[in-house]
C-alpha cells in the first residue's frame, strides 16, 4: 500500500470527519454522515496498521477516531465495568513493574535501621542525648506499647490509615523530584533506629519487634512500594529513552498513579491490623501470622496477578482510547 497516496486520497474525508466530531450539535443527516465516515476511517486505520505498522498518519487518524467515538457515544465506559480491569490488570501490572526496586529499598531501609540503632545503642553517651533517663525509661517501659491501646481500635485504625495513605500518595506524586521518596525513607528508618536504640538500652528490643511485626510487615512494604513508584517516575524523567521527557513522564505518571490508589486499600488493611490486632492480648504467633497473611495478599497481587498481567501486555497505563494517541518520535 502507498501510504502517501492513501493519505492524499483520504485527507479531505478525514478533515470532514474531524469537523463533524467537533460540532456540539448535529442534524440527523450529519449524524448519519458521521457514522459513515467513522466506519470508513476505521477501515483506513486498519489498512494503515496492517500494511505500515505504527506511523504518524495512523496516529493522526486514531486521534480523529477517538474524538469521533466520543461524539457518538457521549460518555466513557461505565465505572463499574472498569473496576475489574483496574484491580485484576492495571494495578497488578503497575505493582509488578516496581517489584525489584521495592526489594532493594526494603533491604536498604532495614540496613539503615540496623546500623543507626546499633550505633546509638552501643554508645551510652549517644543514648543520653536522646533525653532524660526517666523519660527514656518511661518510653521504653510504657509509652511504646501503650501507643497501640490508648485509643479505641476503630479510631486508631482510621488515624494510622489516613496518615500512611497520605505519606504513600506523596511519595508517588512527588517522586519525580527524586528527593522526596528518599527523604521519607531515611526519616522513617532513622526514627525506627532511634526507637530501637532506646528499647535496646532498656532490654526491650524484643517487645518493639513483636509490636511492630503484625502491622509493620504490610505497612512498611506499602511505603517501600510507594517510594519505588515515585523513583520510577523520576527515572522516566531522567532517562526517557526514545520518548520525549514529557511523554515518558506522562506514561509513567498514568501507570504508577494506580499504585497510589491501590495502596490506599492495602494501607486500610494494614491500619485494621494495627488497630484491631497489634494491641490485643493474643499469642504473638497469631498476631504476626495475621500480619503475614495481610502481607501475602499484597504480594499475591504484585507477584502472581502482576506477572500474569505483564505477560498479557499490561503496563498499568491507560488504554490508547483512554489516554489519547501518543506522540511518535524519530529513531
Amino acid at each position: 500500500m502507498d501510504l502517501d497516496a492513501l493519505t492524499t486520497a483520504r485527507r479531505d474525508e478525514w478533515v470532514r470527519l474531524d469537523d463533524l466530531s467537533k460540532r456540539r450539535r448535529l442534524s440527523g443527516e450529519e449524524v448519519d454522515e458521521l457514522i459513515a465516515r467513522y466506519q470508513a476511517a476505521s477501515a483506513d486505520l486498519a489498512d494503515i496498521k496492517t500494511s505500515a505498522g505504527r506511523t504518524p498518519q495512523g496516529d493522526h487518524v486514531s486521534t480523529i477516531l477517538s474524538r469521533a467515538r466520543l461524539a457518538l457515544t457521549g460518555a466513557s465506559d461505565n465505572v463499574l465495568r472498569q473496576l475489574p480491569r483496574f484491580f485484576l490488570h492495571q494495578l497488578p501490572a503497575a505493582l509488578y513493574r516496581v517489584r525489584w526496586t521495592t526489594l532493594a529499598i526494603a533491604v536498604a531501609f532495614i540496613g539503615v535501621v540496623a546500623v543507626s540503632g546499633a550505633w546509638i545503642s552501643g554508645d551510652p553517651a549517644l543514648v543520653a542525648t536522646l533525653g532524660p533517663e526517666a523519660q527514656l525509661e518511661q518510653y521504653a517501659e510504657h509509652e511504646f506499647t501503650e501507643y497501640y491501646t490508648e485509643n479505641p481500635a476503630a479510631v486508631f485504625a482510621g488515624m494510622v490509615w489516613t496518615n500512611n495513605a497520605w505519606i504513600a500518595a506523596q511519595a508517588v506524586m512527588f517522586g519525580v523530584t527524586g528527593i522526596f521518596p528518599i527523604y521519607i525513607l531515611v526519616q522513617n528508618a532513622t526514627s525506627l533506629g532511634v526507637a530501637a536504640a532506646v528499647m535496646t538500652a532498656y532490654d526491650r528490643l524484643d517487645v518493639m519487634i513483636l509490636y511492630i511485626l503484625p502491622h509493620g510487615l504490610l505497612e512498611m512494604t506499602c511505603i517501600f512500594v510507594a517510594a519505588a513508584a515515585g523513583l520510577h517516575m523520576f527515572w522516566a524523567w531522567v532517562a526517557p529513552g526514545r520518548r520525549t521527557r514529557s511523554s515518558a513522564l506522562a506514561a509513567e505518571g498514568r501507570a504508577l498513579a494506580t499504585v497510589a490508589i491501590g495502596l490506599v486499600f492495602a494501607l486500610a488493611l494494614a491500619g485494621a491490623v494495627e488497630g484491631f490486632v497489634t494491641g490485643q492480648p493474643w499469642p504473638w504467633w497469631l498476631k504476626i501470622g495475621i500480619g503475614a497473611v495481610a502481607l501475602g495478599v499484597l504480594l499475591f497481587w504484585m507477584l502472581v496477578l502482576g506477572r500474569r498481567a505483564a505477560r498479557a501486555g499490561e503496563t498499568g497505563d491507560l488504554t490508547e482510547y483512554e489516554a489519547g494517541t501518543p506522540t511518535l518520535v524519530s529513531g
